[in-house]
């Protein structure tokens, strides 16, 4: 699997937002202010209450925490693309069928690469009437956990 950004990727800057329901749709909205205008609450502080926001979604109330993206890592928003790629394989159970060479033969295969359509440095995860809990919410988790799990694999220990 291979990662193709696309020339516009970089200038296509956005917020995802993870809902707390199902929707049948997948890709962009154009969404009004009046349907959706997310409001941050407590200001300009800097406690972690900074970071929450609150809308209304076909009349229920609905709270949200905003995921800053860790240093080092980029969001990215892609798209699967199959495409044929010539690949050269070790034929070395069939040598002599006839388009082998060395040892080698050319084989078209179908790879899925990811075309990059969109970053994000922050994703904003909704709850219902509250905002989620770091130690409860699956996608919050998910981050922390993911990366702090990544750190330690790739990390050089002494030992």
């Amino acid at each position: 699997m291979s990662i193709n950004e696309g020339i516009q990727a970089s200038t296509n800057k956005l917020t995802p937002n993870i809902l707390p329901c199902k929707i049948n749709h997948e890709g962009p909205v154009n969404a009004s202010e009046r349907y959706w205008s997310p409001v941050p609450n407590n200001g300009n502080n800097t406690s972690p209450a900074a970071k929450t926001l609150t809308s209304h979604f076909r009349g229920r109330k609905l709270c949200g925490k905003s995921i800053t993206v860790p240093e080092g890592y980029q969001g990215v928003v892609a798209t699967p693309v199959k495409r044929e790629l010539k690949a050269l394989e070790n034929a070395t159970t069939d040598t002599n069928a006839g388009n082998s060479q060395d040892g080698y033969c050319e084989d078209e295969k179908e790879a899925i690469q990811l075309e990059v359509l969109a970053t994000f440095d922050e994703v904003v995860v909704w709850g219902h009437e509250q905002a989620p809990l770091d130690s409860t919410d699956p996608y919050i988790r998910g981050v922390e956990e993911w990366i702090a799990f990544a750190a330690q694999v790739h990390s050089t220990s002494s030992s």
